[in-house]
């Protein structure tokens, strides 16, 4: 095996988690060629990574059928030995079977699978398997291959950006996510902090767009003079958050990408759930991870597996039936040992 191409053209979090993949092709294959194809602005994942060879980056926004095009011609003339497609749309099922590698693999779900020379099964997420466990089926088609967790490699110079914010003990919240009934409410986390004897600094994490959610959050504190929460939305990296959270005395996050970064640095991280539930797949894989959810056994919960714009039913109550208590209870046990 030559040359290998692993697709996944999917959000942010599920190319962390395709990050699992790619260890375990490398270390079967250390001689190979590996590149990865992602969407336009999740290709700095992957910003002088010691063993990727290319970062494919398909523009989905500007002109994105001629792109496709030319894409498919770049993947033929690349000769994979192995093209191994981790989504299930049409799009990355046609350049599968049109790129003319040995092994074409791909899920079941794929509208073009019955193309691929290896077809396979895409097991139900509401299984209980984690995603990382679902997407190794594709490769084991290539042999034994040992399960790898998903990694990132902050690059020296994120190392040494984040370094001044890393003076004493601190925490990173991610409060942010893409979707309302994944987003933990802004009261909840501002009762948390105030909650806390924590002395440090708390760094709140995120994109560009997040920036003014930390706004917000900060907002509660200026009456009261804490200067130790600092919104660092959208001054960061993705691979600069990750160095970030790499050595946080505890990360919080919601069910996304924030999560998967921790996973992926092996940061300790405490996971909070509001409408979906970590059965579905996609919960953290540090060794120190702690997860929190609502007690209450509610009829309505989970609504779906990905998030929604809005709570269905109006109330939320995913969320704020979470109690404050069960957020403080990791970071007390994180500073007792």
């Amino acid at each position: 095996m030559q040359k290998i191409l692993v697709i996944q053209t999917a959000f942010i979090g599920d190319v962390v988690l395709s990050t699992a993949l790619l260890e375990s092709l490398y270390e079967q294959y250390p001689l190979a060629a590996i590149d990865i194809m992602v969407r336009q602005g999740n290709e700095t994942l992957f910003t002088k990574h010691p063993f990727i060879n290319e970062v494919i980056v398909w523009n989905k926004k500007k002109r994105k059928y001629i792109h496709w095009l030319q894409l498919l011609f770049k993947i033929r003339k690349s000769k994979y030995d192995a093209v191994v497609n981790v989504q299930r749309f049409a799009a990355t099922g046609l350049w599968t079977a049109l790129s003319k590698a040995t092994f074409t693999i791909g899920f079941d779900k794929n509208p073009f699978s019955f193309l691929f020379t290896h077809s396979i099964k895409h097991l139900e997420i509401q299984k209980g398997m984690h995603e990382i466990n679902r997407n190794h089926q594709l490769i084991q088609v290539l042999g034994d291959i040992a399960l790898h967790k998903p990694k990132l490699y902050p690059t020296k110079e994120a190392i040494e950006k984040v370094k001044k914010y890393q003076v004493e003990p601190y925490i990173c919240i991610a409060p942010a996510s893409v979707w309302f009934t994944k987003q933990y409410p802004i009261s909840g986390w501002v009762g948390f902090i105030k909650s806390i004897a924590f002395q440090g600094p708390i760094y709140i994490l995120g994109g560009a767009g997040d920036k003014i959610l930390g706004d917000k959050m900060m907002e509660a504190f200026v009456l009261i003079g804490n200067n130790q929460i600092i919104n660092v939305a959208g001054e960061l990296s993705f691979l600069d958050s990750a160095a970030l959270q790499q050595k946080a005395v505890l990360n919080y996050v919601n069910d996304s990408a924030p999560m998967h970064f921790a996973s992926a640095v092996n940061a300790p991280v405490v996971a909070v759930y509001c409408s979906t539930i970590p059965a579905f797949g996609y919960g953290p894989l540090s060794d120190q991870s702690f997860v929190v959810q609502t007690e209450q056994n509610l009829a309505c919960r989970p609504c779906g597996i990905h998030g929604k714009k809005n709570c269905p039913l109006q109330h939320f109550q995913c969320a704020h039936s979470i109690q404050i208590q069960q957020l403080t209870a990791p970071l007390l046990q994180v500073l007792q040992h």
